[in-house]
């Protein structure tokens, strides 16, 4: 995998992406439709563009922080508020397969693109839609942002130490999360196009996406009706699982079953610890947590993290070490991984980003293109739309691009 542009193919090359989102929940979806070869372009407003190109540390008169989410796109700039760039819009619909937005529920409508619409002009296409809460129900017009969707899902009220206060997760979760269900849900409804010719409409939520990831935290709620409380960085289930105080800092250790604490204790030579009643069983060790932890804690302080992770590594024991991100993005397996990429940006230098969570065979992501300047390819684009250098400054000169 190359650090460079490709003009090579992906597994969605062929695919035309009509990309109206902004800021993350949107533009981290389009973007990875963009990594695996479809044609992405993306629409912005005359003059300032999303939001997010003037946010976070601009290096060189550049936001990386845009970088992050902007990359294998085109960038068209076009007036929606303005008939002339809602016309241009349904001109690119016409050859497009997928168009992705963002806004609150009913704004489309406002643009004369409604659901009924859209499936009647463009019976090809498939909508894929990011919102707050969802289309249906009585929050659909509420504005949502992630720390809004962290609280209501559940999500913060399980995250936190014990008898403390609820926590968010400090990535914009629920942002990322939604990008990666619609991705999944496009490329679904692409598959099922190609069977039946039809489009569909794609809609994920931010709250929703976060609702279905509390996992057998909702399991253990359906089964016994109790709320889940905070743990901190202890496993809610199982014990022992959590971070361990090594000599020069913490490990994370995750024996996950029976076997692998079985393997845990016996590779600290305390496996008689099982023969206590208190530690006998998984029930026993939650009830019993704190005097287990303080056993375990006067044993693993006496080596390095360095040492316990080769140790428990060599014994078959999952761990780790706490890194930060400038740990992390050194670690060797990150490196091998190639989660941090280079984009050539031109005058702006090296710009780096994360690298492809999804790594394929026959058809790798691929850098194929930088991130865009703010109308870039605006008139490349009019230009395969038939539209002369004279309308297109009449355009111009109407604030319509």
């Amino acid at each position: 995998m190359s650090n460079s542009p490709s003009q090579s193919g992906g597994a969605l090359e062929g695919i035309r992406v009509i990309d109206l989102t902004r800021v993350i929940s949107g533009p981290f979806c389009t973007q990875m439709l963009g990594d695996h070869g479809a044609e992405v372009i993306k629409v912005e407003p005359p003059g300032r563009g999303d939001i997010v190109r003037s946010q976070g540390n601009m290096v060189n008169g550049f936001s990386w922080y845009f970088a992050q989410f902007n990359r294998n796109k085109r960038s068209l700039t076009l007036d929606l508020r303005q008939e002339a760039g809602r016309e241009i819009l349904c001109r690119l619909l016409d050859d497009a397969d997928v168009l992705v937005e963002n806004f609150r529920p009913g704004v489309m409508a406002k643009m004369g693109l409604d659901d009924a619409t859209l499936r009647e002009r463009f019976p090809h296409l498939v909508v894929g839609r990011i919102n707050g809460f969802g289309s249906i129900g009585p929050y659909r017009d509420r504005p949502a942002y992630d720390f809004i969707a962290q609280a209501m899902s559940g999500f913060m009220g399980v995250n936190g130490p014990p008898g403390g206060e609820p926590m968010r997760a400090a990535p914009p979760i629920s942002d990322m999360v939604a990008s990666q269900n619609l991705a999944f849900g496009i490329s679904a409804a692409l598959v099922r196009r190609a069977r039946t010719g039809q489009g569909e409409i794609v809609e994920t939520a931010l709250t929703n996406g976060l609702i279905s990831m509390m996992g057998y935290l909702a399991a253990e709620y359906f089964a016994t009706g109790e709320v889940p409380g905070r743990t901190g960085n202890d496993h809610p289930m199982l014990y022992p699982y959590g971070l361990f105080q090594a000599s020069d800092g913490e490990v994370a250790i995750a024996p996950s079953n029976d076997i692998m604490v079985e393997r845990f204790l016996g590779a600290l030579n305390m496996q008689e610890l099982l023969e206590e009643e208190r530690f006998a069983d998984n029930r026993q060790r939650m009830a019993n947590r704190e005097p287990l932890r303080e056993l375990l804690n006067q044993v693993i302080s006496q080596r390095s993290v360095e040492e316990w992770i080769a140790h428990f590594n060599e014994a078959g024991v999952p761990c780790g070490r706490v890194q930060d991100l400038q740990e992390t993005f050194e670690d060797p397996q990150v490196v091998a991984q190639q989660m941090m990429l280079q984009l050539d940006q031109g005058e702006h230098g090296q710009v780096p980003t994360t690298g492809f969570p999804v790594k394929m065979s026959e058809a790798p992501a691929a850098l194929h293109f930088p991130v865009p300047r703010l109308g870039e390819h605006t008139a490349s684009l009019l230009d395969d739309l038939g539209l002369d250098d004279a309308v297109q400054q009449a355009l111009r000169d109407k604030g319509v691009i």
